[in-house]
């Protein structure tokens, strides 16, 4: 897994972690019951500290989007099937609807942004 990190952004790098394999998950690009590497690996390779890819991996375990075993590792979980946002992920939502706002964008367009990204994201319309 190629993950393309910011070091230079304000988002912490386990959120842009924690951000990039969900959007792995949506888009098809990570199936369910695929092989995530181990937390070392990861790391290494990404050039982070292990806890920084332990707590990305924290969130999406606490979020059900990945599972881990002793033996098996770290595996793509099913998508969750409540049709509900965790609360960081409304409280996320409201803040892109605030700039949106803010910025002028009408909200027309901003729902067809979202349906564009929710499509690319493997969502039906």
């Amino acid at each position: 897994m190629l993950l393309r990190l910011d070091f230079s952004s304000q988002l912490p790098i386990y959120r842009q972690i924690r951000d990039q394999i969900v959007v792995g998950i949506a888009s098809g690009e990570l199936a369910p019951g695929e092989k995530l590497p181990a937390i070392r690996a990861l790391a290494e390779q990404s050039g982070v500290n292990m806890m920084t890819v332990s707590k990305a991996y924290t969130l999406l375990k606490q979020e059900g989007l990945i599972t881990t075993d002793r033996r098996g590792g770290t595996v793509v979980a099913g998508s969750p099937e409540s049709g509900e946002l965790g609360a960081h992920s409304l409280e996320g939502l409201r803040l892109i609807a605030a700039e949106a706002r803010l910025s002028g964008l009408s909200e027309e367009d901003f729902l067809l942004l979202c349906r564009e990204f929710y499509c690319e994201g493997g969502g039906e319309t």
